[in-house]
């Protein structure tokens, strides 16, 4: 039996120029880092005493969105030249931090933009048509055929809250779709809107007109919790909310409570305050809602892409 990959880099008390503490593409590791000194465990992440004592010489760290690149690690690593992110969301990094010692924050932009792009029509097309659930009823021999009569997606209004690379994408596939798609985003200009050929609007009549809303912001003090109780009650009743960008840009209780309340059609988030969720808590018995673990952005290929770019990332600082 082949063992787990990072017993082979197991060499302890060796110093290591890159850690790898989150898992990535075997690949880009073994051919794209050849002729580095890299230590790789894809559970280092968990065990933050023996990652602190890895990055003692590092010049280079490999992280995921569970990795809190700040304080006492950043104190660990005093010979640290670049941070390699492999994802776009850097709210687990603090930025200012690296700014100040000139270290380098490197996402993997654009890399699993596909991946969420295609999580978020996914998750509309199964809320939206509602018979995906029904496993479990069928295998009991029941068929409940009059209560599973869905809706289908075209013709249907996307609202995209944010409009970056991946909201886009996003766009691009709904409209392939049937979908008509508006967007809300202070920060893009109206070329690209018209490019995209999307429909601008503020962020109210947005919440009120679309059957689909989808959050495509990064996580700071304008956007938590954006979407609360009172943007929620904007939203149509049978309107599907869908959040794949970063937890806490949606208040999970008032989401919860207005799913039960029938409030909200459905629900798909991927994204938490809190990472792992505790057992038993808000989201119990709540109806038609999908929940997935942090992983929209997470496929065989985009692994791929996102390890490969981070490779190539960090050996241009490493090699400069």
């Amino acid at each position: 039996m082949r063992r787990p990959l990072f017993f082979y880099f197991w060499n302890e008390g060796r110093v290591s120029d890159i850690v790898i503490c989150e898992f990535m593409d075997e690949a880009a590791i073994t051919e794209g880092l050849r002729g580095f000194d890299y230590f790789y465990d894809p559970n280092l992440v968990d065990h933050p005493n023996d990652l602190n004592v890895r990055l003692k010489d590092a010049r280079a760290i490999i992280v995921r969105n569970r990795t809190q690149v700040r304080g006492a690690l950043l104190d660990a690593a005093p010979k640290l030249k670049a941070v390699g992110r492999l994802g776009v969301g850097l709210d687990n990094i603090d930025l200012e931090a690296c700014a100040k010692r000139n270290i380098a924050v490197l996402p993997a932009s654009g890399a699993n933009d596909l991946s969420v792009a295609e999580y978020v029509i996914t998750s509309a097309m199964m809320l939206l048509r509602g018979a995906y659930m029904a496993t479990g009823s069928v295998v009991a021999g029941k068929w409940p055929r009059n209560t599973l009569i869905g809706r289908e997606i075209a013709d249907k209004v996307m609202g995209l809250v944010g409009f970056g690379s991946i909201a886009r994408l996003t766009a691009k596939l709904a409209a392939a779709m049937g979908m008509k798609v508006i967007a809300f985003d202070p920060l893009v200009d109206d070329a690209a809107f018209t490019r995209a050929g999307v429909q601008r609007q503020t962020l109210e009549n947005l919440l009120a007109l679309a059957d689909v809303v989808s959050l495509h912001v990064p996580l700071n003090d304008k956007t938590r919790n954006m979407i609360d109780a009172s943007a929620l009650s904007r939203m149509r009743s049978d309107a599907i909310l869908i959040n794949a960008a970063r937890g806490g840009v949606v208040d999970e209780a008032a989401v919860a409570a207005a799913l039960k309340a029938k409030k909200l059609g459905g629900a798909a988030l991927d994204v938490f305050v809190e990472e792992p969720l505790k057992s038993g808590g808000i989201f119990a018995d709540v109806p038609n809602l999908i929940l997935t673990p942090h992983i929209a952005g997470v496929t065989v290929e985009s692994n791929t892409r996102v390890s490969w770019v981070t490779v190539e990332n960090v050996k241009k600082v490493l090699n400069a």
